[in-house]
């Protein structure tokens, strides 16, 4: 081989391997590999709110050149899908994708992290926990189980549920039986249901056997693929107690410390897409699905005024009741509720106005 042909191709091959030093992830460059273990509550059939779980999941991979490892375990895999958190917090899995509010039973703080009957719609709870100084509040309290969070997820407003039965008035609710998570649960409870909670996954079994009288999970696309349409007609709006449910990463402490600036960094950038693309994808499914709904014999139901002011007044009873007792409660909320009203009063400005002009010429 000439001298000058050898070099012409070592000077090639040198500025091939400075492209691919170039084009792979500046962040992969010299870092560990990290493998963790997500477990979430939803099943892997519900591919939207599951599939927060795996944008991270694909993000991260993509961001560290494969270095940042999460495998996603759907509910059951690993521990069943209400006990999510406490794998994260016994150090049984790394992290987990789940919602605040299924954990009230261990304190009702846990609510605010998600939804609270009558809180914030999507776009004001991001605003609270992103500039309103939620975030701070809700680590403040997740640091008790050794968890710290992220957004990952909204479904926006949900539907209100599906009922055997209708129920127009508040005579009509009393001994009812529902699949319900969360502080909407209590509420009910006041109005006289008898509420229960359901793994997503277990609640058309439970409505087809008649365990439970009725059900909600989320919206149109959700519940068109969960099937309750097939045994339960009356579809109700508005989903009262949860105006704009946050779903949540929950990550070990200790081993969110281990973890290098960099994938840490990494980590919060794609838990924040996750958080913005499910309530665009939802937005852009739940039309199609409803239409279905109604084309399958679903009769859209509103609840009446006389229960709405009737939940209404319980949950600000129970918000009272609680604060009275329970200070991390009262610290979360006091702000929480200041916040919320700022956010109504200004969205009933030109939020409110549009809408409804809007809505009005449809």
């Amino acid at each position: 081989m000439q001298r000058r042909d050898f070099l012409k191709k070592a000077s090639a091959g040198a500025a091939a391997g400075a492209a691919a030093t170039i084009a792979a992830p500046a962040i992969a460059q010299s870092q560990p590999v990290v493998k963790w273990r997500l477990t979430s509550s939803f099943p892997k059939s519900l591919d939207t709110i599951f599939g927060g779980a795996e944008v991270l999941a694909n993000r991260l991979r993509a961001m560290t050149g494969g270095k940042f490892d999460i495998r996603v375990f759907p509910g059951g895999e690993i521990v069943p899908g209400l006990q999510a958190l406490d794998a994260v917090q016994q150090g049984t899995v790394e992290c987990c994708h789940t919602c605040s509010y299924y954990y009230v039973g261990k304190d009702k703080t846990f609510g605010f992290g998600t939804a609270v009957p009558f809180g914030m719609n999507a776009r004001q709870m991001n605003a609270w926990i992103y500039y309103g100084g939620g975030q701070k509040l809700l680590d403040d309290f997740y640091s008790n189980y050794n968890v710290i969070s992220f957004a990952g997820g909204n479904t926006g407003v949900q539907m209100g549920g599906w009922f055997r039965k209708e129920v127009k008035n508040l005579a009509e609710v009393k001994g009812l039986k529902i699949r319900i998570a969360g502080l909407g649960g209590n509420v009910f409870a006041a109005l006289g249901a008898v509420p229960q909670q359901i793994a997503g996954g277990d609640i058309y079994p439970a409505l087809e056997k008649g365990t439970i009288d009725a059900a909600e999970w989320v919206g149109p696309y959700d519940d068109e693929k969960l099937g309750f349409y097939k045994v339960a007609k009356n579809y109700y709006y508005p989903g009262w107690w949860e105006p704009g449910p946050v779903i949540h990463f929950f990550v070990n402490k200790a081993e969110w410390a281990k973890l290098p600036k960099e994938y840490q960094e990494a980590f919060q950038a794609a838990a924040y897409e996750a958080n913005v693309t499910m309530m665009a994808e939802y937005d852009h499914k739940n039309p199609g699905s409803l239409s279905r709904l109604l084309q399958n014999g679903v009769k859209l139901q509103a609840y009446s005024p006389e229960i709405l002011n009737a939940a209404y007044d319980a949950a600000q009873q129970l918000y009272a009741d609680e604060s009275a007792k329970n200070p991390a409660f009262k610290k979360i909320y006091t702000e929480f509720d200041k916040y919320r009203k700022t956010q109504n009063a200004w969205f009933s400005v030109a939020e409110f106005r549009m809408d409804g002009f809007l809505q009005s010429k449809k």
